[in-house]
């Protein structure tokens, strides 16, 4: 049952799960191809662990899942992942045994963000800046949520194939002089600066304390929603330049993620805090960033970008995986949680 095996099975009714650090959101879905049931959202803080956040979503159904795929916000090792921003480790063949399962699947989210791609319809999306056409080359998925996540999505004879990283948690430095200024008052995290303690839900509420340092204002104690908040209400507010400076940094690591990875397909834009903050988004502003890689300019101006605006998309390309798993390049054999007989 190697990668390319096309006999892994997925039996439904099928259980998707999303996991972060914040909340579980999950669906039901009765055959392959059928639409998704949504289950009502779960805060990850509120259970022990993922088998009993799904019994507590479960109740009142009248079906029980064969299988479930999940994706969780942490690094997948096989049938494990230890969720980076809460306290939750998820194990495949144990939540197998719990919930009584024929079959499962665990993904590192965004690497089951990106093989959601394919299945990504245009009218979720918004282009941003010129609505090119990417040349067929690989795909990237990056957006910030409680934490930042990244991965990119290759071809690899004629099958899907996603590849995952950590790059949230590289090192990164200021570039403008705005950047600069307010640099040296960001809030560390475990002693370093990263994207992912920018460009994320606890990195807005960094910037903008960073950002009043630098203009010797004392900052308000204001929680992230409460950022975005104001920052919608009054564009000319602090919380809106906050909001920008967010976008900018947001562009710059998306444009360096393109790079790294070459993804000339196009880079997807996905998570649930840029959405919100797409009226305070300036097209142009977010492609000078995104392209402003010399010597390698022109490349990025090459690169289409989009935001994804529906969310849940991922369920539906889980879903999708179980239907069709022989369309993908996934190493079931050591991955699902339930070995054949």
């Amino acid at each position: 049952m190697g990668s390319g095996d096309n006999h892994v099975q997925f039996p439904f009714p099928l259980l998707v799960c999303d996991v972060g650090g914040t909340n579980v959101r999950s669906s039901l879905v009765a055959a392959p191809g059928g639409p998704l049931e949504a289950l009502p959202a779960r805060h990850t803080e509120d259970f022990p662990g993922l088998a009993e956040a799904v019994e507590d979503a479960l109740q009142g159904q009248g079906q029980r899942p064969r299988s479930l795929l999940v994706c969780a916000a942490g690094p997948c090792e096989g049938t494990r992942v230890k969720l980076t921003n809460a306290n939750w480790v998820i194990e495949g063949r144990d939540i197998a045994r719990q919930l009584g399962l024929s079959q499962g699947l665990i993904f590192n989210d965004f690497e089951a963000q990106a093989l959601s791609l394919p299945s990504l319809k245009d009218e979720w999306c918004l282009a941003i800046g010129e609505p090119l056409t990417g040349d067929g080359g690989p795909l990237l998925i990056t957006g910030p949520g409680t934490g930042l996540g990244t991965a990119a999505l290759i071809r690899s004879d004629g099958k899907w194939r996603a590849i995952a990283s950590e790059s949230g948690h590289l090192d990164f430095a200021p570039v403008t002089d705005e950047e600069r200024a307010f640099w040296p008052h960001v809030e560390p995290v475990l002693g370093r600066l990263t994207p992912e303690a920018l460009v994320s839900g606890p990195g807005l509420r960094r910037l903008h304390r960073a950002r009043l340092m630098a203009k010797g204002h004392v900052p308000p104690e204001l929680s992230s929603p409460e950022i975005v908040e104001r920052a919608l209400v009054d564009p000319s507010s602090e919380e809106a330049a906050t909001a920008r400076a967010f976008w900018s940094l947001a562009a710059r690591f998306a444009g360096d993620m393109a790079l790294t990875f070459l993804t000339t397909g196009g880079v997807t834009l996905a998570g649930g805090m840029l959405p919100r903050l797409a009226p305070l988004l300036d097209q142009q502003a977010f492609r000078d960033a995104f392209e402003r890689k010399a010597p390698y300019d022109w490349l990025a101006r090459r690169i289409p970008v989009r935001l994804l605006m529906q969310p849940d998309t991922v369920l539906s390309g889980l879903a999708d995986i179980a239907a069709n798993p022989q369309v993908y390049a996934i190493d079931y054999a050591s991955r699902c949680w339930v070995q054949a007989a």
